[in-house]
Parts: C-alpha cells; sequence; structure tokens
C-alpha cells in the first residue's frame, strides 16, 4: 500500500515514543469511521504504549454510533466541553487527526488545531489533503475508510515497536489469531470492525480486496460481527423506520436521466423529532431501483444543507460532489455541502439547484 512507506511507520513510532500527551481528533457529525478510528488508534496509544490520549471531537455522536467508544475510554466533545477540549489540543505535544483531511473539517477545533505547537499527523483516505498542516502524512483514496488504513499502519507499527522492545505487540495479540487475541486488542478490532461496516453501508460500496482481507482478520481474531450488526442495524428507534418509509414514498424523486433525489427539510426533521444519524443510509435506497444510476440526499442544517451522494459503478458520485457541493470522496461514495447564501438565496431553491446540477451532470 503506497500511503504507508518504512519511512514513514519508523517516524510514527518515534513520535508515538517521544510524546506524553496525546489529541486523537475526528471530524463534525461524526460517523462510524470517525469513531471506530479514533477509538481504535486512542485505545492502541493508552494500552499498549502507556501514554496520556484523550479523543477529541468537535460533536457528541450521534446515539446509534455512540457505542462505537468503549466505556471509559477518555473523550471530550467541543459541543459541550469547548474550553477542556481545545486545551487538551493545546497541552498535547502530538496530535493525531483522522477521517478528514484539513483542519477546517473539525469546526469549533479548528482555531486550536492551527495554534497548536504539537506534531500532527494525519491518517486519512479523502482527495486533496492539506499536507502542509501535517508533520507526518498517510494518505490515499484506494482504501475504503480511515480505519482500514490505520488497520494496516497499526500491523506495521506493532512490528516495529516490539523490535524495540516496546509494550505487548498489539500484532501478536490481535492480528495474528493463531496467537489467540487478548481483551484490549479486541476492543480496537471491535472499533475498527465498526467502523468498516457503517463507512462500507454493510460492505456494499468503496470495498477493495483488502477491506476483505482486514474483515476476515478480525473476525478469525474474535471479533464478533453479529453483535456489532445488532447494535448498528437493529437498535433503532421508531422514529427512523418512520421517516425512512415517508421519503420513500413521499420524498424520493426518480428522474428520467437515471438519477433520483430526497430532501430532508427542517420542516420534515422536526415532525418526525430526527435525531443525528437516524437517516443514515437512506441515500442507498433510490439504488435499488434498476434504472437508477445516482442518489443524492439533502438533509437542512442551519445555513446550509449536508449532502450525501452514492452511485453505481460507472457513474461517478465523486465528481458531482467536486463540482456541485464543495466535496469529495469515493468514486461511488461521497458527499458535501450546499450553503445557503453563497449558492441558494433560500432553503426553498435548494430543489431547482439539484434538479439542474443533475441534469447537467447525467448529460
Amino acid at each position: 500500500m503506497k500511503a504507508i512507506t518504512k519511512e514513514g511507520i519508523m517516524e510514527l513510532g518515534s513520535l508515538i515514543k517521544n510524546s506524553a500527551k496525546v489529541a486523537v481528533v475526528g471530524h463534525m457529525h461524526p460517523d462510524g469511521d470517525a469513531l471506530g478510528s479514533t477509538s481504535a488508534m486512542c485505545l492502541y496509544l493508552r494500552n499498549f504504549c502507556g501514554k496520556d490520549a484523550t479523543i477529541v471531537l468537535p460533536e457528541t455522536p450521534a446515539d446509534n454510533v455512540s457505542f462505537i467508544i468503549p466505556e471509559g475510554l477518555p473523550c471530550l466533545c467541543w459541543d459541550k466541553e469547548p474550553k477542556k477540549s481545545e486545551s487538551r489540543i493545546l497541552e498535547a505535544d502530538l496530535v493525531i487527526q483522522l477521517d478528514c483531511n484539513a483542519f477546517h473539517r473539525t469546526e469549533g477545533l479548528q482555531c486550536a488545531m492551527e495554534a497548536s505547537k504539537a506534531k500532527k499527523v494525519l491518517i486519512d483516505q479523502h482527495l486533496n489533503p492539506a499536507v502542509e498542516s501535517f508533520n507526518l502524512v498517510f494518505s490515499t483514496p484506494e482504501i475504503s475508510s480511515a480505519r482500514e488504513l490505520l488497520y494496516w499502519i497499526l500491523k506495521e507499527l506493532s512490528v516495529k515497536e516490539n523490535a524495540e522492545g516496546c509494550a505487548t505487540s498489539v500484532a501478536s495479540a490481535l492480528f495474528l489469531a493463531e496467537e489467540g487475541a487478548c481483551p484490549s486488542a479486541i476492543e480496537i478490532g471491535t472499533a475498527l470492525m465498526a467502523g468498516m461496516t457503517t463507512d462500507t453501508n454493510n460492505f456494499a460500496n468503496s470495498v477493495f480486496p483488502s477491506t476483505l482481507q482486514m474483515a476476515s482478520e478480525l473476525i478469525a481474531s474474535g471479533v464478533d460481527r453479529d453483535a456489532l450488526l445488532q447494535k448498528i442495524y437493529n437498535s433503532y428507534r421508531e422514529n427512523r423506520v418512520r421517516i425512512m418509509g415517508y421519503m420513500q414514498y413521499e420524498g424520493m424523486q426518480v428522474m428520467e436521466n437515471g438519477a433520483a433525489y430526497m430532501i430532508i427539510t427542517r420542516e420534515i426533521q422536526n415532525r418526525f423529532d430526527l435525531q443525528e444519524g437516524e437517516t443514515e443510509g437512506l441515500v442507498n435506497l433510490p439504488l435499488t431501483i434498476g434504472k437508477v444510476r445516482l442518489s443524492v440526499l439533502l438533509k437542512e442544517d442551519g445555513d446550509h444543507f449536508r449532502v450525501s451522494v452514492r452511485s453505481k459503478k460507472g457513474t461517478s458520485a465523486q465528481q458531482l460532489a467536486l463540482k456541485y457541493f464543495h466535496g469529495g470522496g469515493h468514486e461511488n461514495a461521497a458527499g458535501g455541502r450546499l450553503f445557503i447564501g453563497p449558492d441558494i438565496n433560500n432553503a426553498d431553491e435548494a430543489e431547482n439547484y439539484v434538479k439542474n446540477a443533475l441534469n447537467s451532470f447525467m448529460q
């Protein structure tokens, strides 16, 4: 994997070895990938390297994915504890940012990230990483997710650290199944598997051969995937089921050009008393229609709409997000934003904007 080099692994090992206090940072609206990768990294630093490590997030995770952070693992959320969150970053001598390619994606934490004098490491799979902001970068879009990239990094990193006499190797504890996995390593593997499952929509998109290899190794090591699936997909509130049905019947618009779109306005969110994360996966449903090749979901959020884009092979979700929604991502799974003011005059104009964008893009 070209993102992981011997020199990079050696430098990361040195940065960890010489650090005392570490902040592990994720993005705004933390999803399964952000929570899985930050949890795994923090667990590794605390349990295998003896570091004072804490997860720092811009926003409190949604209820349906909050279980990914193991109970007792230190986690600060800027929306609830802004001063503590910022102080943790400013006091750290090492900051590791995962699943977001630039400081601005940490939103409320951006100023602290920019002001921090710590060494900074980026581990991410998105396009156009802000390499100038970091001392060390592991980045490639040719992988399913940040936590898959982290998985391969940890395998290499633990071997190097073990050879230098560091604490018990996470590789021997987890990744060599025949040795038997220890509880601390199982926690890391569970966080990684949870993130992988949510970010690939249970292996429906952005799946590479390495993704399936990672999943196989984690299951062989003792990670309980069945229990994870129960928590991820069978523990929603009734509101989730009702909004999914409503949007498919009333809100889904299927165009003749092979595109479909749905818009979740603030009014709809209030009507169904929606909580963060309860529309996860909705954007994928129009793709079950044979003629639909591209699906777009807009969700109103203050002064903008959050945009999710999914597509079938041969149609680029990534290019649509880049061209029309200030975004990016994988070829068939991407996202972005539509801003009220710069892009459209008011929320009522969102539908015309999306229709025009899809008509132009699908020509």
